[in-house]
């Protein structure tokens, strides 16, 4: 019989998110449920995009976590709705990310139901500066090293920096 040290909960609260190694799949708000029964551990998470890269390492390093942790079987479990949303970010997420320097996302604008309407302007949000905190930044790409991230430069402090975008 194996003593459990930790709980299969606790367990996945500590998995690091692959593309953003200062947050856990937690702080993103990605662990949707884990949910222990007499034949297992079952955990439902939502990658931040039905695309995401990361989304077979995610599933590893959850079932490595609860196997060192003493659990199994374990079943990982991908749910696409509802869609997750920068929302979901935890407060204290929020503020690992403006620690590591990325600024982090402002709140998601509600969307209605039925077609999302295209625009192709930059969004019009203030991004404020993780470095000095000036509201004076400028995107230079919409794209950053993740598809989640644009790269922005300060015009204060001239820093540049990764914003996480608000989906």
């Amino acid at each position: 019989m194996v003593t459990l040290s930790l709980g299969a909960r606790d367990a996945v609260a500590r998995v690091v998110d692959p593309e953003m190694p200062m947050l856990t799949l937690d702080d993103l708000g990605v662990i949707r449920s884990v949910s222990e029964q007499d034949d297992g551990v079952t955990v439902t998470i939502t990658p931040t995009y039905s695309g995401c890269p990361a989304i077979e390492e995610m599933r590893a390093d959850i079932t490595r976590a609860l196997a060192d942790a003493g659990y199994g079987p374990i079943e990982v479990r991908t749910v696409f709705s509802p869609a997750w949303s920068t929302d979901w970010i935890s407060e204290s997420g929020r503020r690992k990310l403006a620690d590591a320097g990325v600024a982090p996302p402002g709140r998601a604008t509600p969307r209605a139901a039925g077609p999302i309407p295209l625009t192709l302007d930059p969004p019009a949000t203030v991004v404020r500066c993780p470095q000095c905190g000036s509201p004076a930044t400028e995107e230079l790409s919409r794209f950053g090293p993740t598809a989640c991230t644009a790269l922005r430069r300060c015009t204060a402090c001239r820093e540049p920096f990764e914003h996480m975008k608000e989906i």
